[in-house]
């Protein structure tokens, strides 16, 4: 095993002391109770938006905490859901008076333990509402989920409910707002390698050489089907059709290209030019453009794809101000 780290029992803590050093003037990281939270929290008259689940996707979704996305984030054990007392813990530190929004990907744990955590904020007489995340289209289930996965819409979700929370909207409107971006949303993802955690130290499934996995999540489950390698431009075609086979924007979209995380931005960057090509090829206007690695599965080399099809006011929340540590633009 070939890993920057000390001992697997100790990955998640110890890169919560890193952030936690990184970022001292914007972020508060409790190490103990695995909460990191805005520095500048709670804010009053702002909805806060809590979001969390297994570590190994960084920067998801610590990497979003800060002025016009997250207020807090709650990580998991590697690919393992964060316990509700977390989640409660950090609503209760965020709360500013207006309610808290809970960003929760369709995976069955998070789910059932952010439903958990949602009641113990009411009984503190917090206001909670919540935002499914299932954007993704290469399955209907999964071994995560009952329903399909959350993956890239994720980030579409939190940036722009939380430029929404940031203008001092209500709760319900916030709410409303991340719905229909996720609504509005669809992913499809491709893993050209095997993941390999702390804990097994060796991937977690057989991807022989010369073949790719089409349709993965972002634990490495199974997709659609498997085929030998095939080129970027072949990929794309297929990644961007299965997705404008499930919804016709009828606005201009929003585009993440995704690395899976051991891809380079070389090849992210020129396989985002063969997904602008299958968009253009279908007539798809593209408002806005974000490439890079941003919901990752560790280790895994490959990429995916999300669109969200935006109206004015969705491209307005999009390009408001953000800064955090992993996206960060008009401050």
């Amino acid at each position: 095993m070939r890993m920057l780290i000390n001992v697997p029992e100790t990955v998640v803590a110890d890169a919560l002391r890193g952030m936690a050093a990184a970022y001292p003037r914007d972020l508060t990281v409790d190490v103990e109770h695995r909460v990191i939270m805005r520095r500048d929290a709670p804010v009053a008259g702002q909805v806060a938006l809590v979001s969390g689940g297994g570590s190994g996707h960084e920067p998801l979704h610590g990497g979003f905490v800060g002025p016009g996305m997250l207020s807090a984030a709650c990580p998991g054990e590697v690919f393992t859901s964060p316990v509700p007392d977390q989640m409660a813990r950090a609503a209760a530190a965020v709360d500013g008076g207006s309610g808290v929004l809970f960003i929760v990907k369709n995976y069955t744990g998070d789910v059932l333990n952010f439903d958990m955590a949602a009641e113990l904020a009411e009984d503190e007489g917090i206001q909670v509402a919540k935002v499914l995340v299932n954007d993704d289209v290469a399955v209907t289930d999964s071994l995560y989920t009952a329903g399909r996965r959350g993956t890239g819409a994720t980030l579409f979700v939190e940036k722009i409910a939380g430029a929404a929370a940031a203008e001092g909207q209500p709760l319900e409107r916030v709410e409303s707002i991340g719905r229909q971006v996720n609504e509005n949303s669809r992913s499809f993802g491709v893993a050209l390698s095997a993941v390999t955690t702390p804990a097994k130290g060796s991937p977690t499934f057989d991807l022989p050489a010369g073949e790719l996995e089409l349709g993965i999540g972002i634990h490495g489950e199974p997709g659609r089907e498997r085929r030998a390698m095939m080129t970027s431009g072949e990929i794309a075609d297929f990644a961007v059709n299965a997705i404008l086979d499930d919804m016709t924007p009828r606005n201009p979209v929003l585009v993440l290209v995704n690395g899976m995380g051991s891809t380079p931005l070389l090849e992210l960057y020129g396989f985002n030019a063969e997904v602008q090509r299958v968009l253009e090829e279908r007539g798809v206007a593209v408002a806005r453009t974000l490439v890079g690695n941003y919901v990752t599965s560790l280790d895994m080399a490959g990429a995916s794809v999300t669109l969200c099809q935006v109206d004015e006011e969705l491209l307005r929340l999009w390009d408001a101000p953000v800064k955090t540590p992993a996206l960060r633009w008009g401050m």
